[in-house]
């Protein structure tokens, strides 16, 4: 089953948050069990702010198992409707096309997205199963 990880994952990881990010390693070492992990070039795109260099940010990705793939056309597409029904209806516009592109990715790439925004991408997205793991558990 490959599933696609959203940024705010890997971030809570990386940085590592006190409260997430050891919840959000064990999920990722769980989705990795199952199948491949893969991140959207806008996810990766986000994760860039956070490094240096290319190099190191590929090596830990590198280290994980995570490959970085395209958005589809496909993808893309579901992004851009998804986008506008959500606009048409009035929803927040503080959500930007990078959170809908990594949406219509997982929905048309990947069996299942890894992220804390399950009820955005479910709203947004019906169809796509969202996997959110919760601390404590």
């Amino acid at each position: 089953m490959k599933t696609a990880v959203d940024t705010n994952i890997l971030l809570d990881v990386f940085l590592p948050d006190p409260v997430f990010g050891e919840c959000y390693r064990r999920a990722i070492e769980e989705c990795a069990r199952l199948d491949r992990l893969v991140i959207c070039e806008p996810v990766y795109a986000e994760l860039a702010a956070c490094f240096p260099a290319a190099d190191s940010l590929d090596a830990i990705l590198a280290d994980i198992g995570i490959e970085v793939e395209p958005v589809s056309r496909a993808g893309a597409f579901a992004a851009g409707r998804a986008w506008k029904k959500r606009r048409e209806a009035g929803g927040d516009r503080r959500r930007i096309m990078t959170d809908f592109l990594i949406g219509g990715h997982a929905l048309r790439e990947a069996h299942q997205l890894l992220s804390r925004d399950r009820g955005f991408y479910r709203h947004c997205f019906g169809g796509l199963k969202v996997v959110e793991p919760t601390p404590g558990k």
